[in-house]
């Protein structure tokens, strides 16, 4: 028989925080042994669960949630949101400006795929949240990676972005606040994106999913609410702030100079019915996550559980020999680098599997994440501070026998 095959538009689509690691990783879990797992952003494995009023709210409209609702979502829902924009300085958003979706990936996809034709080019940043890549690509397009500068607290390097505009240049991402990094951009950094997208006529995509996960009191601006002459497309959503990944509830605001968007602006809507509505019972807890008590300041003040587990990570990382890291300001990730002189990688994804399969604890590489050398990986702080303490002494005890072997 003739082998079937995936289609060619999967040619370069990737996504390494659930590739070929995490398929070892089940199936050492088969065999029996205990994985620890920091590869991915679930809160609710480790405890983060989602506030009990908005769960309540789902439970109550149970039984409102059996039939489609309108394309763009629901009218409680939107409205909520539209007030969110308010309150974060976002001007001149409508009801119809707004779409949810089945998490921000959906929607992410769903952007790109109402852009793009082959060939069309999007700014992305390295590193990145590898579905922005692996969606550009999906639908056509072609990522150009911007790098983001390790020795400035990893803010884009501006000069870096202006170099890679060109002709065939669509649109800029941002991920703000950042996974993998955990930077939060300046506001002058934001104004400067902001220019090169008017100079240029670029859409300005911002993934700010994680935009209440901030610590050390700082604050977050929506760089939507530094222009109205630039269009901007702003996700966000219940899965971090509110600790719903499962829910799959997401939304997509379309805001500033719409006037000459408005055939794009059909094609978002053309999808959405497309897949005729998102998920109903996560849309109601939209309303009361938005209004109700913010649980996630608790958790990300100095004294609160991801406080701590922040300041307990970049800690024990920062004591390894050989191994640097920027301390996170928000989100809930580390993105430490080995020294290559200590560290001399060749393959990073085999580096993680070697790791994995020594030490039972599962990481996601650096080039995972589109970063471009193999320098770097990716820890999630959401265990428990005992459980971190465990499982970074195991990365450890890896890293110094690595380095006896292989360093120099």
């Amino acid at each position: 028989m003739q082998p079937i095959r995936k289609s060619t538009k999967l040619t370069n689509v990737c996504y390494d925080i659930r590739g070929p690691v995490l398929a070892r990783a089940k199936q050492m879990e088969e065999e029996g042994h205990r994985i620890v797992k920091l590869n991915i952003g679930n809160p609710a494995p480790f405890g983060f669960e989602a506030p009990e009023e908005i769960v309540q709210d789902m439970i109550q409209n149970i039984g409102a949630a059996s039939g489609y609702c309108d394309s763009k979502g629901l009218f409680a829902a939107r409205k909520a949101i539209m007030h969110y924009t308010q309150q974060k300085g976002i001007k001149g958003v409508q009801l119809e400006d707004i779409y949810l979706g089945n998490g921000v990936s959906e929607l992410i996809v769903m952007a790109m795929q109402a852009l793009l034709n082959e060939g069309d080019e999007v700014l992305i940043p390295a590193p990145d949240y590898p579905l922005w890549t692996a969606a550009v690509c999906l639908s056509g397009g072609t990522p150009r990676h911007y790098i983001c500068d390790e020795q400035a607290d990893w803010m884009p390097d501006l000069d870096d972005i202006r170099s890679k505009v060109g002709p065939a240049t669509r649109a800029i991402v941002l991920i703000n606040p950042n996974n993998p990094t955990g930077a939060l951009y300046s506001d002058d950094v934001l104004r400067e994106i902001l220019e090169i997208a008017r100079t240029h006529d670029l859409i300005v995509y911002s993934d700010e999913i994680y935009d209440k996960v901030l610590y050390d009191g700082r604050t977050h601006t929506a760089v939507a609410s530094l222009a109205e002459d630039v269009l901007c497309v702003t996700f966000g959503g219940l899965s971090k702030n509110y600790r719903a990944c499962g829910f799959r509830s997401g939304w997509m605001i379309v805001s500033g100079e719409k006037k000459h968007a408005n055939d794009y602006i059909e094609g978002l809507t053309i999808l959405a019915s497309m897949r005729l509505c998102a998920n109903v019972p996560g849309q109601y807890a939209i309303q009361t996550a938005l209004g109700g008590y913010q649980s996630i300041d608790d958790l990300v003040a100095p004294g609160g559980r991801l406080g701590r587990q922040r300041d307990l990570a970049w800690e024990l990382l920062s004591e390894i020999p050989g191994v640097t890291c920027v301390k996170p300001k928000a989100a809930i990730y580390l993105f430490p680098r080995l020294d290559p002189r200590m560290y001399p990688i060749a393959d990073d994804e085999e580096f993680i599997l070697e790791l994995l399969e020594t030490e039972r604890v599962l990481l996601v590489q650096g080039t995972g994440f589109n970063w471009p050398q193999p320098d770097h990986f990716r820890v999630v702080f959401l265990p428990h501070e005992d459980d971190l303490r465990e499982a970074i002494g195991h990365v450890a005890r890896f890293l110094d026998g690595y380095r006896m072997r292989h360093g120099r």
